[in-house]
C-alpha cells in the first residue's frame, strides 16, 4: 500500500492506494497451443504452432506479443499539459495552418477554462504559437529535484512560477506556464488522432534529465557512487545531472551508477537492443587517445547546439554497458551484438542496421540536441523535424508490422501541468525534499521506500505509441510511469525484473494501448516533416 495526494475541493487528502501485478496472466515465452493474447475489449489473436498469425504477418514466436521491434525515441523536458494541455482544440489563430480534429476524439484530462482563466498560479495558463518556439530555444526552466516539488505546492498545483519559472537573465518567470497546441506541435497530435497515447503517464520521480534517463533503463536511481556530491546525489541516490566516469566526453565531477539495467538482461538472453545517440560518433581524439564528442548543429535561433549529451546516454553510467571510447561497431552486422561498441552507438549506426535489415530488437534513439525538445537548446520545430523524419522511414521498414515506436519524455522541464501525481515512493530527506509545511509533498519514508531521494512519481509527460498494433485515436487514462516501458520490455521478451525495490515492479502497463486482435492494423502515417501535416501522396 502507498498514500498518494490528491486536491479535492481544495482540500488536500490522503488516498491509499494498492498496487496488484499487472501481468500475472501474460502469454510464457513459448506458449501452448491454446494460449491466446488478449486486448482489454477485444477477440484474441490465436497462437498456433508457436507463430502469431493475421492478416499479413506471420513471425515466430520469441515475445509475449506480436511486437519484435521495439523502438523508444526519448525525448527532453516536456510536460503533458505543454503539448498537450488543450487537446483536440487548437485556436487556429490568422494565419496559421488550421487543425481539426475528428469528432470521434475522446476527452483528456487537460485545462479546463477554470484553469485557463481562473489559475491560482501567479500567471494563467497561455497559448504559445509557432513564433514562441525561437523563446523556448532561448529560456530553460527550474527543474530540478526539489523544485518540482516545491511548485505542486503539496497538491494545490499553484507555486511553479516562483519555484520551476525561468531562472536565466532576461527571461520570463511566468514562461513556465506556456503551452502549445495543434498548430505548432502539429505532428504529435496528428499522431494522437491516428495512434494512442495517455494522459496519466508520469515521470518516475521529480527532477531533472539524468535521473529520468535511468529511471527508463532501470527504475532504479539508487546506487550512485560517489553517494554524495552536493545537489548531485544524496544518500546514495541520483537526483540531477552529473556526468559519468565511464565517458571519455564527460567534463567536471564523474559518476558512476551500480546494480542492473535493461541492458544487463537483454544480454542474459541473448536479445539484440542497442542505445543510438546523435553526436556519439567522436569528431576526434585527444593526444592520450580519448574521444572528442564535437559535432554540433545550429538551433533555430541560430546557437550551436553540441549533439552529443553524456546525461542524456544512461548505459554510459554503469560499467557492464559502458562504451567509454565510443568506439564503432566492427560491422553493420553487429549492430544490437556484443562486440567492442557495447551496444552504445551513433544514431547513424541505427540507420546504417535499417539499411541493412538488422533491426535490434529494442532500439532506444536519441535526437541531437537541438532536435530533443529541451528548451534553451531545443524547440517543438526541430523536435517536430526529427521525429517525422524518423517516423516516416521506420513505416517503411519490411518489418514494420511487427514493430511498435514509442514517443517519450525524459522530465517535465519545469512546464505547468495542472495534475497532482500520486506518491507511491516517500522520501524525507530534509535537505532536498519539500516536506511539511506549505510546500510539503512527498511526507515520511514508508516500508516501500528503502532508499531515500526518490520521491516520486513526478509530473505528467506526453507519451504516444505508433504502431500497426496500437489503439487508433485512443486516450489511455491508466496510471503509467517511464518505468511501464522498461516493464513492457522486460515482460515482452520474458527478461524478469530488475529487483531491489526497482519501480518497475510497481509500474502500470502500457498494453492498453494496444489491440492485439487478429486484423487490426493502424494504418501509416505519413507527414510533412516542415509542419507536421499529413501528406497524402508519400514516397520515400
Amino acid at each position: 500500500m502507498f498514500l498518494t495526494y490528491q486536491l479535492i475541493s481544495k482540500k488536500l487528502i490522503i488516498i491509499p492506494f494498492v498496487f496488484g501485478v499487472i501481468l500475472c496472466t501474460w502469454i510464457p515465452l513459448v506458449p501452448d497451443s491454446s494460449s491466446t493474447i488478449s486486448s482489454s475489449s477485444s477477440r484474441p489473436i490465436s497462437l498456433t504452432n508457436n507463430t502469431f498469425t493475421s492478416d499479413n504477418t506471420t513471425a515466430t514466436v520469441g515475445t509475449a506479443t506480436p511486437i519484435q521491434h521495439l523502438i523508444i525515441i526519448f525525448q527532453e523536458n516536456v510536460s503533458f499539459d505543454h503539448y498537450f494541455g488543450s487537446y483536440p482544440y487548437a485556436e487556429n489563430l490568422d494565419g496559421e495552418v488550421p487543425f481539426s480534429a475528428s469528432a470521434n476524439t475522446p476527452s483528456i484530462d487537460g485545462l479546463t477554462k477554470s484553469l485557463l482563466y481562473n489559475n491560482t498560479n501567479l500567471n494563467d495558463p497561455f497559448r504559445m504559437s509557432k513564433d514562441d518556439a525561437k523563446i523556448v530555444a532561448s529560456c530553460d526552466n527550474n527543474h530540478d529535484y526539489t523544485a518540482i516539488q516545491k511548485s505542486y505546492n503539496g497538491g494545490f498545483m499553484n507555486k511553479f512560477v516562483e519555484s520551476n519559472g525561468i531562472v536565466r537573465e532576461g527571461c520570463n518567470p511566468g514562461q513556465v506556464m506556456g503551452y502549445f497546441d495543434g498548430n505548432t506541435v502539429t505532428a504529435l497530435w496528428n499522431y494522437a488522432q491516428h495512434f494512442a497515447i495517455n494522459d496519466n503517464f508520469h515521470s518516475t520521480i521529480t527532477g531533472p534529465s539524468l535521473p529520468g534517463h535511468i529511471n527508463l533503463i532501470s527504475g532504479q536511481t539508487h546506487g550512485a557512487i560517489p553517494p554524495n556530491i552536493e545537489n548531485e546525489v544524496s544518500n546514495g541516490t541520483l537526483i540531477s545531472d552529473d556526468d559519468t566516469l565511464f565517458d571519455d566526453c564527460s567534463n567536471g565531477t564523474k559518476l558512476y551508477m551500480t546494480g542492473k539495467n535493461i541492458g544487463d538482461l537483454l544480454n542474459n538472453k541473448e536479445i539484440t537492443w542497442g542505445w543510438f545517440s546523435g553526436g556519439f560518433k567522436p569528431t576526434s581524439t585527444t593526444d592520450d587517445g580519448k574521444a572528442v564528442c564535437g559535432s554540433y548543429h545550429v538551433n533555430i535561433i541560430g546557437n550551436n547546439i553540441t549533439d552529443y549529451v553524456v546525461h542524456h546516454e544512461p548505459f554510459q553510467y554503469y560499467k557492464s554497458t559502458a562504451n567509454p571510447s565510443h568506439l564503432p561497431p566492427t560491422s553493420t552486422s553487429m549492430i544490437g551484438k556484443t562486440d567492442q561498441a557495447n551496444h552504445q552507438y551513433d544514431l547513424s549506426d541505427f540507420w546504417a542496421a535499417i539499411e541493412s535489415n538488422n533491426i535490434p530488437a529494442v532500439s532506444f534513439l536519441k535526437a541531437p540536441y537541438y532536435q530533443t525538445g529541451h528548451a534553451k537548446a531545443s524547440d517543438p520545430i526541430n523536435e517536430q523535424t526529427f521525429l517525422v523524419n524518423a517516423i516516416n522511414k521506420l513505416q517503411n521498414i519490411s518489418k514494420w508490422n511487427n514493430t511498435a515506436i514509442i514517443i517519450a519524455y525524459d522530465d517535465t522541464g519545469g512546464w505547468y501541468d495542472h495534475v497532482m501525481p500520486p506518491i507511491v515512493m516517500q522520501s524525507n530527506d530534509p535537505e532536498y525534499d519539500a516536506i511539511g509545511g506549505p510546500d510539503g509533498l512527498c511526507g515520511l519514508n514508508g516500508k516501500d521506500s528503502k532508499y531515500q531521494d526518490r520521491c516520486g512519481y513526478g509530473g505528467r509527460l506526453p507519451i504516444v505509441i505508433i504502431s500497426p498494433w496500437a489503439k487508433v485515436n485512443y486516450v489511455d487514462h491508466q496510471l503509467t510511469d517511464q518505468t511501464s516501458i522498461l516493464q513492457f520490455i522486460e515482460d515482452n521478451w520474458s527478461l524478469g525484473r530488475i529487483g531491489d525495490y526497482s519501480f518497475d515492479e510497481k509500474a502500470g502497463s502500457v498494453l492498453n494501448m494496444f489491440n492485439f486482435t487478429k486484423g487490426h492494423y493502424a494504418e501509416k502515417l505519413f507527414l510533412n516533416s516542415n509542419n507536421g501535416t499529413i501528406v497524402k501522396n508519400y514516397s520515400k
